[in-house]
């Protein structure tokens, strides 16, 4: 049994919330000779992945999946592993104080 990790992105067409989900492929063969497939989503049975999917966002069941690949030459659209370091800079105002 071969198994394989699989990274598919979708992107809502509602809001154009881009995400991504993470399945394991494992591929097999049966003494028949026949080849398949089970698709599992967090060690769990799951139907593979198409467009039509919920977004986790906005709710809405009108997604497209992105090719595979995609995202290896669109890195902008990976979420960061953890949020931006504020910036210490102080903000200044433009605005000048009144002088009464």
């Amino acid at each position: 049994m071969e198994e394989v990790h699989r990274n598919v992105p979708f992107e809502c067409r509602h809001c154009w919330h881009v995400w991504h989900e993470d399945y394991v492929v494992r591929h097999f063969e049966d003494d028949h000779g026949n080849a398949g497939e089970i698709w599992l989503r967090a060690g769990l049975p799951a139907a593979p992945p198409s467009a039509g999917v919920s977004c986790p966002s906005c709710g809405c069941q009108d997604a497209t999946m992105f090719p595979d690949g995609y995202l290896s030459r669109h890195p902008e659209l990976i979420p960061p592993a953890e949020p931006a370091a504020p910036d210490p800079t102080p903000l200044l105002t433009p605005v000048r104080k009144p002088l009464y």
